[in-house]
């Protein structure tokens, strides 16, 4: 089954972790909507610099710290998305608190390990 997933802090820089998660992604034939810093490509996906009009993710997996997160709380939040992962490193008590009000699945994991375990 294809989970459409937005990765938030995507990396053109191939040894990042938002670029290696956007590449095992699409190997597991996954959508993947990608929002980074620099306009670019990776693998076939476009990385846009905004969530502008992204519509229908359930999933949004993040790539950026606690503080970074901040600016997307509210456009993360009018997505719905069935759930969050937060990747090591991004960990946030603050924002897992406000998606669970808004009914939305906090996952405090790998996305990388999630594919290769067969849990995404």
């Amino acid at each position: 089954m294809s989970i459409k997933t937005l990765v938030l802090g995507a990396s053109l820089k191939t040894d990042r972790y938002s670029n290696i998660a956007i590449r095992r992604l699409i190997s597991y034939n996954h959508q993947v909507v990608a929002i980074g810093l620099k306009k670019g490509e990776v693998t076939g996906v476009t990385i846009q610099t905004s969530i502008g009009s992204v519509k229908n993710i359930d999933t949004v997996t993040l790539y950026l710290n606690p503080f970074r997160q901040q600016e997307y709380y509210d456009q993360i939040l009018q997505l719905k998305p069935r759930r969050v992962i937060f990747n090591p490193g991004t960990e946030n008590p603050e924002f897992y608190e406000k998606l669970k009000q808004a009914g939305i699945a906090v996952e405090i994991a790998c996305t990388l390990v999630l594919l290769s375990t067969n849990q995404y």
